[in-house]
């Protein structure tokens, strides 16, 4: 027998009735219930005991739910200040603005939210017994009376620039999400702009547009274009002709991937046997599954990927669909060379680019 078991058996005649055990650390008994000890005092606040205090939360609270309207109005500001057309600075710049507004907005009405339930609502604690059944008409009647009370006590009707400061931010934070929202839903909605791209522009003279690198504008020799080299292409000279004053809008849609390999790996339906040059080929970087820029390259096995959603088309074979969510092969670039050994596309997309949308025959 060891020292606990002595102790136990020791002390276990002595145990007072309502006893079931004792604790052997303190060789005392321990008492089958505990008594209720309550809630504790309650202790006032600051804003409690004086009323400048509470006066000067009050402050604090408005200045920041004012604060969250500003936010809110830079917010959409940013968004028609700048044109995200111009150039891909004005893209990010707009971008920044609507996340910047909409997030301190709604992280300002937080703040406010936290400090107001704290310094200035009612923090007195209330035991109210579960009950298993409805309530009758007198308990409900008596709690739709202790919410009155309640309000009464947060002194909510005698806060009325704390309601209006709130009612304000709380209907202009979601403002820079919803106008950027609503004026896209509003705009140009001429979907026969998908069937045309900037490739099918050229120079006045030439036989076709240049391929140019992207982002330095650099036309592109087939010389020095190796084997299994990669290039992320655009059209040369891009927002200099007639119909390309949106330059981004232009781009968005002309992205093109350029991949080198072995000729004899091609293969190439009989119409498009002129559509490379000397085992180069160019198809167009935008996912037919959802848009998403297509740039990842497999050297070894030819394949391109969508890191979206991981569709993979094969390079090889007309850039044909072979694993995930896409339901078509890339659109191909003509292309061929010029007098001077660039690179150049002969005509426009054969085939509208990116996703299916609603007039889309295939």
């Amino acid at each position: 027998m060891d020292w606990s078991e002595i102790l136990v058996s020791t002390h276990h005649s002595e145990l007072p009735s309502g006893a079931v055990g004792t604790d052997v650390a303190n060789a005392q008994p321990v008492p089958e219930t505990f008594e209720n000890p309550g809630l504790p005092p309650h202790q006032d606040r600051m804003s409690d005991r004086d009323q400048s205090a509470a006066k000067r939360v009050e402050r604090q609270v408005v200045a920041l739910l004012i604060l969250s309207i500003i936010a809110a109005i830079a917010g959409i500001v940013g968004y028609f200040a700048f044109d995200a057309s111009d150039s891909a600075h004005a893209v990010r710049m707009s971008t920044l603005s609507i996340g910047a507004g909409l997030g301190f907005a709604m992280l300002l009405i937080g703040v406010a939210a936290v400090h107001w339930a704290k310094a200035l609502m009612s923090d007195h604690e209330h035991v109210e017994e579960r009950h298993w059944q409805t309530s009758d008409e007198e308990t409900k009647q008596a709690a739709l009376q202790a919410l009155a009370a309640g309000a009464k006590d947060a002194n909510i009707e005698r806060r009325p620039v704390l309601k209006g400061a709130l009612a304000t931010a709380v209907l202009l934070a979601p403002l820079p999400f919803a106008v950027p929202l609503i004026g896209n839903l509003s705009s140009d909605w001429n979907i026969s702009k998908f069937r045309h791209t900037a490739w099918a522009n050229r120079p006045e003279g030439s036989k076709g547009r240049r391929l140019a690198k992207d982002p330095t504008d650099e036309p592109i020799r087939a010389a020095d274009v190796t084997n299994g080299s990669v290039f992320h292409v655009i059209p040369h000279g891009l927002g200099t002709l007639p119909g390309e004053e949106h330059f981004m809008e232009e781009k968005a849609k002309a992205v093109v991937l350029l991949v080198r390999m072995d000729p004899a790996e091609l293969k190439e339906a009989d119409d498009r046997k002129d559509w490379s040059y000397d085992g180069i080929v160019a198809y167009s970087k935008i996912c037919t599954h959802v848009g998403c820029p297509v740039a990842l390259y497999e050297q070894q096995t030819k394949h391109l990927l969508c890191p979206c959603h991981q569709s993979t088309f094969d390079m090889t074979d007309g850039a044909k669909v072979v694993f995930g969510p896409a339901k078509r092969p890339l659109p191909q670039l003509p292309i061929t060379v010029d007098d001077e050994g660039y690179l150049i596309a002969t005509s426009d997309f054969h085939e509208p680019i990116g996703p299916s949308y609603w007039e889309r025959l295939k």
